[in-house]
């Protein structure tokens, strides 16, 4: 039974256009919670059903609380937009989240690690870096999203489905024309065996000679081919995540940064925060990385102290 709710779950998010990442995210939760209702059928269930899982994560495995909101989107999405049943007030309260300082690099450690990459591998984290990017985005980059002239590149279908703009650093330009060029040379390879790049099956149906043209192609293409996860076609998808952490580790070592741990995120918080102290408008900042309130980009003046802008330690004053 719980195989079958699951996969007309799985259609009905599809049809939604959801992402591949939300869908993933969405089934794994909706799965656990009608295990742990062992079976009962969803349509009869109390409501409050939902509340006394929350609970459970909470107290039995301490979730984090940006985990209790993904389940509690999972399980929404679940009872109102899947089965129509509102849920209504399940009183129940998420933890209260501690504000959490990222950790971002200097100017000098970011150098230091790019000086242990080259090729490929250097320009992944110069986007990263010079753009604000999070990893996924800079992946996902194709042929068309980069204007040399103008210094700009287009974030297509970003984190909550948006678009946005945001700075292309001239740096970047060495690497990436050669990049270029090596993906338009993969995707003249593939279009002899007739693979196309890995588009959304709808947007591949209205534009169908899309999958086979320059502008189209990841600029950081995968090694291999791989079945599309909707149609199951040959596709040419882009480079997995897990490629850039395994180089960025050993750069890290390399560097021998050993008093932060570095991930890929960190360069996009050392974007905003480097930006905000060469005096960059904090509107500016939010609009590069495609926050949707301001208060989330304030996070970084509390990085480098800009709230405490003219006030000084009474110590200094002995």
């Amino acid at each position: 039974m719980i195989n079958e709710v699951i996969e007309n779950v799985r259609s009905d998010i599809r049809t939604r256009g959801y992402s591949m990442g939300t869908e993933k995210t969405y089934l794994l939760w909706i799965r656990r919670f009608l295990l742990f209702s062992r079976g009962e059928d969803p349509m009869s269930m109390p409501p409050d059903r939902v509340a006394d899982y929350l609970t459970f994560l909470a107290t039995k495995h301490a979730v984090s609380v940006n985990t209790q909101k993904v389940v509690l989107n999972a399980l929404v999405f679940f009872f109102q937009k899947h089965m129509h049943r509102e849920v209504g007030n399940l009183g129940f309260t998420l933890a209260t989240k501690q504000r959490h300082l990222p950790t971002v690099l200097t100017v000098n450690e970011v150098k230091k690690i790019m000086d242990q990459l080259e090729g490929r591998n250097k320009l992944i984290i110069q986007l990263m870096y010079g753009s604000g990017l999070r990893v996924s985005e800079a992946l996902e980059i194709r042929n068309q999203d980069i204007d040399i002239d103008r210094g700009a590149l287009t974030v297509r279908d970003g984190k909550g489905r948006k678009d946005r703009q945001t700075i292309l650093s001239k740096s970047c330009y060495e690497l990436l024309r050669p990049q270029i060029e090596k993906a338009i040379a993969v995707q003249a390879e593939d279009r002899e065996l007739g693979v196309g790049t890995s588009m959304n099956p709808a947007l591949a149906r209205k534009y169908p000679r899309a999958p086979f043209t320059q502008g189209w192609a990841y600029l950081f293409p995968s090694s291999q081919h791989c079945s599309h996860p909707l149609t199951g076609e040959t596709v040419r998808y882009h480079l997995h995540t897990s490629v850039v952490r395994k180089f960025l580790r050993q750069a890290v070592a390399n560097a021998n940064i050993v008093n932060k741990r570095v991930t890929t995120h960190i360069f996009r918080h050392s974007f905003a925060t480097h930006l905000l102290q060469t005096g960059t408008d904090i509107r500016t900042v939010q609009e590069l990385l495609g926050h949707n309130d301001v208060s989330t980009t304030q996070i970084y003046t509390h990085v480098i102290g800009k709230h405490y802008a003219g006030t000084n330690s009474p110590l200094d004053a002995l």
